[in-house]
């Protein structure tokens, strides 16, 4: 009964189609009792006449005329409609089928996730799948527009070797997408250690995805097909298919290039661009942008994964015209060096360097307080919690949304997957 109970839930459509079902049902009776000229009289059930409640109001819906040819156009009106419900109530009638998994907790998740908002994170590393992994548990409606800029590790190896985007962000995000079981997205993420040289350091999504890529000659294709193998809620975008190349000025006045060169180093930024200047967008992902609820940016390296995304052409653009509230997440902490001492009207102002307009709705900060021990450790790497300066966000056109956002573990500061993602649905509700 609990199981049953399911299918009443708002929003998953069940009474709509018990209503249409019964006016179907006594339709196709009405007709058919006056096509056989109330041939059913006399016909007895054990509690009642069938004629004493179907004659009558088919009688009072078709007094005006005797003609069977109304009562034909109403048994294939009643018909039709049994014939719709039937077909379209399968996929309930499936969830009922008993085995290991709830199949009707299932089945009526996968209704309310798809009338979720419809929502596009854009960024790259393990910020946005922390994110990604939140939403899923709201929408399915979701768009990952990821960067493709990383030169570093399995996916620099890669990108090198076979002449594609790097799939290490794509890959990550996906795993946070998945639907399917634990173990895929455990064998998405294995990484190969060993004495092979060939084989060190790759993971087997990465590797998964490349011969895809090989196979159906597109990486657009490779990603797509994956992430129908992890079933993801959603689906990943690389942001642009060029390859393109991240540099940055730092403030000392050089010039470095790389993503994974630009990390190490971990100097103070002026300004990061991309070679090729603005490279042709994922139409897909410029689509995305212009039909969604919300458009959310971060959480993530702010040089690194989150604005090499707004110098692809026509991204900031669409996201400056759409109709969708526009929300940045900022980072807890700092970033050693690359963010050094940016408050969070610091990180927002670099955006709008960067792309020399503000499209930024919403920020959303955390407020919950970090251990004093934790912070001290921080410290001593270089990176610090990011001061929330109120009154110059606020100067910005901008609204905070503050809550405590934190997951603390083994010493580490990250954001709450459950937390971050239930700041985010409060805007759009």
């Amino acid at each position: 009964m609990n199981r049953l109970t399911r299918f009443f839930y708002p929003g998953v459509r069940l009474k709509r189609w018990i209503f249409l079902f019964i006016l179907s049902f006594i339709l196709f009776s009405i007709g058919i009792t006056g096509a056989l000229s109330k041939g059913l009289i006399g016909i007895d059930l054990p509690y009642f006449k069938l004629d004493k409640y179907l004659n009558p109001l088919r009688d009072f819906f078709l007094k005006s005329t005797k003609l069977v040819t109304i009562d034909i156009i109403v048994v294939v009106l009643g018909g039709l409609g049994l014939y719709y419900v039937i077909k379209s109530f399968s996929r309930y009638l499936k969830a009922l089928y008993p085995g290991k998994i709830d199949h009707v907790k299932a089945g009526t998740d996968e209704i309310r996730l798809s009338r979720g908002p419809k929502l596009v994170a854009i960024g790259g590393g393990t910020g946005l799948s922390t994110l990604l992994r939140g939403l899923k548990m709201y929408t399915s409606n979701i768009t990952a527009v990821v960067t493709v800029a990383d030169d570093g590790g399995s996916s620099g190896r890669l990108r090198k070797d076979l002449k594609i985007p790097p799939p290490g962000d794509i890959r990550n995000c996906m795993v946070a997408l998945a639907d399917s079981s634990d173990l895929m997205g455990k064998i998405f993420q294995h990484r190969f250690k060993g004495k092979n040289d060939e084989l060190n350091g790759h993971s087997f999504g990465n590797l998964f995805i490349g011969a895809l890529t090989t196979l159906s000659g597109s990486f657009e294709k490779a990603v797509k097909e994956s992430g129908n193998i992890l079933s993801i809620r959603g689906r990943v975008l690389p942001v642009t298919l060029e390859k393109v190349t991240l540099t940055a000025r730092l403030k000392n006045g050089k010039l470095i290039k790389g993503q994974s060169t630009i990390t190490k180093i971990g100097k103070p930024i002026s300004r990061v661009n991309i070679v090729p200047e603005a490279p042709i967008p994922s139409p897909e992902a410029l689509q995305a942008i212009k039909k969604a609820n919300l458009v959310i940016m971060g959480p993530g390296s702010l040089y690194t994964s989150i604005i090499p995304n707004l110098l692809v052409k026509g991204v900031w653009e669409e996201i400056r015209n759409t109709k969708a509230k526009v929300v940045y997440v900022c980072n807890i902490m700092t970033q050693p060096g690359e963010t050094k001492s940016l408050s969070v009207s610091g990180h927002i102002n670099a955006i709008i360097k960067h792309t020399g307009e503000n499209f930024i709705d919403y920020v959303i900060i955390n407020t919950g307080e970090i251990p004093e021990n934790v912070i001290k450790n921080y410290r001593k790497k270089g990176s610090e919690p990011v001061r929330i300066d109120y009154k110059a966000i606020h100067e910005l056109g901008i609204k905070t949304v503050g809550d405590n956002l934190m997951l603390l573990s083994d010493g580490l500061v990250r954001h709450d997957p459950e937390k971050l993602a239930k700041a985010v649905m409060r805007l759009f509700v």
